[in-house]
């Protein structure tokens, strides 16, 4: 997924805020439910952000054309693992590791179906 850098993104100095790269990894990953028709909230729960281990390795700055990279690491039984980085004409600016536990709309873990896990396999399979 491509993203641009905005001025709302970035701080005083034009630079892109540490923050706003959960951001847009936050929306590839719903990017690439939408771009299938799909919701990421579906008819028997969603998922939610249990863990992440993110590193930075260089700015954007605003204006700047961004490259999501999302790739499933591995499934459980009531979660799943992505790897998500984030390019700058090629070059690693940002990776995010994270762990999305499925829950029902009352907040309590499930197990994810394997109608899911196939549907989750289909749209992060790594390339």
């Amino acid at each position: 997924m491509n993203i641009r850098v905005y001025y709302e993104d970035t701080d005083t100095g034009g630079v892109v805020y540490h923050s706003n790269y959960l951001n847009f990894c936050e929306r590839a990953r719903s990017d690439a439910f939408f771009e299938r028709g799909l919701s990421p909230v579906l008819s028997s729960g969603h998922f939610v952000a249990r863990k992440l281990e993110a590193d930075f390795f260089s700015s954007a700055k605003l204006g700047d054309m961004l490259e999501v990279e999302t790739k499933l690491i591995d499934m459980r039984a009531a979660s799943f693992r992505l790897s998500q980085i984030i390019f700058k004409d090629a070059k690693k600016v940002f990776e995010l590791n994270i762990t999305l536990a499925y829950i029902t709309f009352e907040g309590k873990p499930q197990k994810i179906s394997s109608d899911v896990k196939e549907l989750i396999k289909s749209i992060f399979a790594a390339g």
